[in-house]
């Protein structure tokens, strides 16, 4: 299996529904696409970017495939475990996340469990074992719960389980290891935030 680069989407707006990225999340896209280039050259380049369907992952992946000379590619497998659409209270809604989180087997009202998001988003790595370099942007608690699938729940940092992703950070995943976890040195000078979703 090749390299692939896992970024967590920009900061988004705080929206129920498919909310877009703000200023600063576009900016934290930005260098998160300047660093994936720049690393990448010695190997070619990347081969492809892919996104969620969602618009704030889709946002970041355009600025990483503007940056590599790519389109982007959707892929349903690495959409967020939980989206809050709205159609339950935001509550509610947190309270699913907390259970969901503790409990990787809980389906919540919205969304899918844990341990199901891990292994669609391992499913989608295992998909791209010829493909060389990829990126995929994507969601903070869709890549911890395929860390916690990869490596199990004591070797994911305690900051990801209790807090997620910070924005526009790079996890670096190769043969199905992790090599970096959630990286943010491309994030210097930028007050970065993190949120799950």
């Amino acid at each position: 299996m090749g390299i692939v680069y896992v970024v967590q989407h920009g900061e988004k707006e705080r929206a129920p529904g498919d909310p877009g990225l703000t200023v600063r999340g576009r900016e934290q896209a930005a260098l998160a696409a300047e660093w994936l280039r720049d690393r990448t050259l010695q190997d070619g380049g990347l081969r492809a970017v892919y996104a969620s369907p969602l618009l704030r992952a889709r946002q970041t992946a355009e600025a990483v495939g503007a940056a590599a000379g790519l389109p982007v590619r959707i892929d349903p497998r690495v959409a967020e475990r939980m989206n809050w659409d709205g159609s339950v209270p935001l509550e509610r809604f947190a309270e699913d996340w907390a259970r969901a989180s503790a409990d990787r087997d809980f389906v919540p009202v919205v969304g899918d469990s844990s341990r199901a998001a891990g292994a669609r988003f391992q499913e989608f790595l295992v998909a791209r074992e010829s493909d060389g370099p990829v990126a995929v942007a994507c969601h903070g608690g869709v890549t911890v719960d395929l860390l916690r699938t990869l490596v199990g729940d004591a070797a994911v940092p305690e900051a990801l389980l209790a807090d997620g992703v910070p924005s526009g950070a790079i996890t670096i995943i190769e043969d199905l290891r992790p090599v970096l976890i959630a990286g943010t040195a491309h994030l210097a000078g930028l007050e970065t935030g993190h949120r799950p979703g």
